[in-house]
């Protein structure tokens, strides 16, 4: 990732400034300003579209299996999306996908 020899102290500190630039940029230009009825509707969909990409790494590539697909974790996986999907209820979603992974993980060894 970084060359030998590289100092990752003042990696580290460039990369904190320019996020911290790069995130004030928008509270400065926003301000108290209303914002557009149209990315108000493009902001509803960041949770929707972020926890997929955290959450599918480690359906497919998880840790706990070195990096092999598990069919314990598939499983889960499918039933909390059929049951959020169905119910749109968050909430039972998680607990019937943990319920089935560890019921999984249980009955498969």
């Amino acid at each position: 990732m970084i060359p030998d020899g590289t100092p990752i102290w003042p990696v580290i500190i460039l990369l904190g400034i320019g996020t911290f630039f790069f995130r004030f940029s928008f509270l400065a230009l926003v301000g108290e300003r209303e914002l557009p009825e149209w990315v108000l509707r493009h902001l509803r969909y960041t949770a929707v579209a972020v926890m997929p990409a955290l959450i599918t790494p480690l359906v497919f590539f998880p840790p706990a299996t070195n990096g092999e697909l598990d069919p314990a974790r598939l499983a889960a996986a499918a039933v909390t999306l059929g049951v959020g999907v169905t119910t749109k209820n968050v909430l039972w979603a998680v607990i019937s996908g943990a319920a089935t992974l560890y019921g999984l993980l249980w009955l498969l060894g």
